[in-house]
């Protein structure tokens, strides 16, 4: 009861077609991150009686899905703007489950690492969130994308958590057909519980522009955090090649133990990230949180490098590790969001997602190679190091701005008039940022909250206005 009221709280202000199409797509999203994230915390421990296993290939099969993932899914996000939401996100959960069921019946590490690199091509994330603006209005889209956020991280504690305890009864094969279940399930919410969108438009607040992509790309403190989210997702997967081998080998807890120790670290992890979001967002100490922060993540390779025999060592430095990557893996995007242009931010996050992925993909890898020929203190050293590397370039970012990215609805209006609408919005006080896309019908602002002049940005009401637009 407490749950679904929290859940109108949530989406106050919704209508019911919204909330339909926003629940399905977040189980969509959740279930098949929940596919991914099953094996993370037992793969390693169970690829090595695979034919032909090396640490090596048993990284890069836990990370292979990363580098198709990231090849493939801004032109997927691209195609379904061309032919449809949905055709794009069921093909992309039928090469998922395929990926899936691959993986379940391969007997060689040959086999898994194809099964997980097709589970990749299944790149439905970029498709997923423009469906999501498809179906949303401006002014509730910032809470529809936090509902996405939240699902995804719900999934990964849950994956994590429950993963040991399935293996215990199903074994690794039968988590990969699991995930090809879900997929499945994908499908038949995809198609049955989100509202059917005649004419999808393309959101330059959620999707990549093709013509915006130089402009990111040569944005220094944008290319900062893409390095940030590609090391955080770096250091995560290298860690679990090894992190479940030390806590069976070198603490001694038993495999089917491992959820009862990720759950309650995960939980109390997330209640202490919680002071420092406000501090950073609320006291705009934004730049000192995030330093510090992926400082302790250092702190929590180099705890495990030295003290991984240790049980409670091995736990405190996990629960200190889930407290920086949660912090990060929730400031990042604000971060993105705050240094995008206005317009740029659904290029920016494009970029932001796909160096995530890769991410992924390097850290399987490279952390499998690390452990084959440096072992468990080489590996956690490697990623200490790692962490070092992005704590140079956190140091040395500009403070953010402390912006937010507002869309107006300004309804048809003519290029030249739009070029016009821009220039007399950015002189409002408070808007740093404007940019006008006729063809959507929508203006993309850049505001600062504690300088923004509200009334004098609702006289313009470009939506009911009569006559052109002047410029004062």
């Amino acid at each position: 009861m407490k749950h679904s009221k929290s859940k109108r709280q949530f989406t106050l202000g919704m209508t019911s077609l919204e909330r339909r199409g926003l629940f399905s797509l977040a189980g969509i999203y959740s279930l098949r991150m929940l596919g991914l994230f099953l094996i993370l915390p037992v793969f390693s421990l169970y690829a090595h009686d695979l034919q032909g296993a090396t640490p090596t290939l048993i990284g890069l099969a836990l990370g292979a899905y990363g580098i198709t993932q990231a090849l493939l899914q801004i032109p997927f996000g691209l195609l379904s703007d061309r032919i449809g939401r949905k055709p794009v996100i069921t093909a992309g959960l039928i090469l998922f489950a395929l990926g899936s069921m691959i993986a379940a019946m391969a007997d060689t590490i040959t086999g898994v690492i194809i099964g997980r690199a097709l589970q990749g091509t299944g790149a439905i994330a970029a498709a997923v969130m423009a469906l999501v603006a498809d179906l949303t209005r401006e002014e509730q889209r910032t809470k529809a994308m936090a509902l996405i956020g939240l699902s995804i991280g719900m999934s990964f504690a849950i994956a994590l958590a429950v993963g040991p305890v399935l293996n215990q009864w199903i074994g690794v094969p039968g988590l990969f057909w699991t995930t090809a279940v879900l997929a499945i399930l994908g499908i038949g919410v995809l198609h049955l519980g989100v509202p059917h969108v005649t004419a999808p438009r393309h959101h330059l607040d959620v999707e990549p522009a093709p013509q915006q992509f130089l402009r990111v790309l040569g944005d220094s403190q944008l290319m900062r955090l893409a390095l940030g989210i590609f090391i955080l997702h770096l250091l995560l997967t290298a860690s679990f090649v090894v992190l479940p081998i030390s806590l069976r080998d070198e603490s001694g807890l038993a495999p089917n133990f491992h959820g009862y120790v990720y759950l309650p670290v995960l939980i109390t992890s997330i209640l202490a990230m919680v002071p420092f979001i406000i501090l950073a967002e609320k006291k705009r100490r934004m730049k000192e949180v995030f330093i510090g922060a992926v400082a302790i993540l250092g702190l929590a390779e180099l705890a495990w490098r030295y003290f991984h025999p240790s049980l409670a060592g091995t736990i405190a430095a996990l629960w200190l590790f889930f407290t920086a990557f949660n912090l990060l893996e929730a400031t990042l995007p604000s971060l993105v969001s705050k240094q995008s242009p206005a317009g740029s931010k659904g290029t920016a996050m494009g970029v932001y997602s796909t160096c995530q992925f890769l991410g992924a993909f390097v850290g399987g890898w490279a952390g499998g190679a690390v452990y084959e020929h440096f072992g468990l203190e080489g590996t956690f050293t490697f990623c200490a190091g790692a962490a070092a590397l992005w704590l140079f370039f956190a140091a040395t970012m500009r403070p953010p701005q402390y912006l937010r990215s507002q869309i107006l609805s300004i309804g048809k209006v003519e290029p030249d008039e739009a070029k016009l609408l821009a220039k007399r919005l950015t002189e409002i006080p408070g808007v740093a940022d404007a940019v006008v896309v006729a063809e959507e019908g929508v203006a993309y602002l850049k505001v600062d909250d504690e300088r923004l002049d509200k009334a004098a940005l609702t006289e313009i009401n470009p939506t009911n206005r009569d006559q052109p637009i002047a410029v004062k």
